[in-house]
């Protein structure tokens, strides 16, 4: 800076103000001692811009979307929910919570052992999760994110402004050496994907999550934000890490159990957090549509969803998917929700095999910094027969010798 400074005759503090410029508005990132380079693409592209256009007669396997046979209907509870808004509708200055989902969610939470703590609605995990962390942090703030992860929490941490530290993945969760790293380095925030990790399928389970919170509880100032998307389509118990840090949240979306279009999810968290969280939505869209939040509260107590009957029908195909790839020497990654990872040498060689061979999945560049290539297959469109032909294509695209060929 100081250099930059002396050659355009300007004040070595307006090469500084310069410099935070250019990384708030996401043109450089920045690497400690490392220094600042340009970014690889501009902050306000999208992963979902990395992915390959699936022409008629290919199976699209890369959207991570739900299966819509296992959806419930929701007819009913709109039907139902706008008649009681007919009869009582809601005005400002009414609560932004429907009473009985607040009691509902409150319920769900204690008996998973999440502490206590008040409760917000917002639009989605992802817009929970963008309120948390312009509640603590300010641009330049370290994150430290999954690795591979979430494309579009890789996506908003450089969209706000914040700079993403990435952490190791295996099926039990984030690599406690990789947290206390991020940590030690000074990160901010750390997110965890407590089940279904998309893409890798990892859960959380109590070793690791004692673990965790272990090095969790060395920084107690840390923002701790959990994701819980899974819930709801997941057998696997939850593991919380909430609490051990002084301000904590942790979300969970009725996307994947209920249907994406509900973009509802419900916040906790301490009771700083979730205060500033209301006091902004407040001064933006206000709340979530009750209507929505009263149809929810129907769906949950009428049972529209069975999570075992749902986390079985996803494990078996994903069960089914893995079994058939080791057999032909693959090896893949999916403990839990509806994605299977699959490590290959070559991504694009692999999803240009795939899809001359009738299956379009996501390229593993939308789900990942410094982590290995590979492919996500999402197995909610997939049948039993449709196994031992996804795995003899991605044999062959991936040099592997399989044990047996599809008839």
């Amino acid at each position: 800076m100081r250099e930059l400074a002396a050659e355009l005759g300007v004040n070595p503090n307006t090469v500084a103000a310069a410099y935070r410029t250019l990384r708030e508005r996401g043109v450089i990132e920045t690497a400690g001692r490392r220094g600042s380079r340009i970014r690889p693409r501009p902050v306000s592209t999208a992963r979902d811009s990395i992915r390959v256009e699936v022409p008629p007669g290919v199976l699209d396997i890369s959207a991570g979307n739900p299966d819509p046979a296992l959806l419930p209907p929701l007819a009913a509870a709109f039907t139902a929910a706008a008649a009681e808004a007919d009869k009582r509708p809601v005005l400002y200055g009414e609560s932004d919570v429907e009473p009985e989902l607040e009691r509902l969610a409150r319920a769900a939470f204690a008996a998973d052992g999440i502490p206590g703590g008040p409760i917000v609605i917002t639009s989605g995990s992802l817009d929970a999760i963008e309120r948390v962390l312009a509640a603590h942090l300010r641009p330049g703030d370290a994150v430290a994110v999954e690795d591979p992860g979430w494309g579009s929490m890789l996506d908003l941490v450089p969209a706000v402004g914040l700079r993403a530290v990435p952490v190791g993945v295996d099926d039990e969760g984030p690599l406690p050496s990789d947290v206390q790293r991020a940590l030690d380095a000074g990160v901010r925030a750390v997110v965890v994907t407590d089940r279904a990790q998309n893409p890798t399928g990892a859960a959380v389970g109590e070793a690791r999550a004692r673990e965790l919170r272990e090095v969790l509880g060395r920084h107690p100032d840390v923002l701790l934000i959990e994701d819980d998307h899974g819930h709801g389509i997941v057998s696997d118990p939850l593991c919380p890490l909430a609490g051990v840090t002084t301000h904590w949240a942790l979300v969970r979306s009725t996307a994947k159990a209920y249907g994406p279009d509900l973009r509802l999810a419900v916040l906790t968290g301490d009771p700083v957090t979730v205060d500033r969280v209301r006091g902004r939505q407040r001064l933006g869209p206000g709340w979530v549509s009750r209507l929505v939040q009263n149809a929810v509260v129907r769906l949950w107590a009428d049972g529209a969803v069975d999570p075992q009957a749902v986390a079985g029908s996803y494990g078996r195909r994903r069960d089914a998917l893995i079994t058939a790839l080791a057999a032909r020497g693959i090896p893949s990654r999916g403990r839990s929700g509806m994605n299977v990872w699959i490590p290959v040498p070559d991504e694009t060689a692999a999803v240009a095999r795939l899809l001359h061979g009738g299956w379009a999945v996501a390229p593993g560049a939308r789900f990942r910094m410094n982590a290995g290539p590979g492919v996500r297959v999402t197995v909610s469109a997939l049948e039993p027969a449709d196994m031992a032909r996804i795995a003899d294509v991605l044999a062959a695209a991936v040099g592997a010798s399989p044990v047996r060929r599809y008839e």
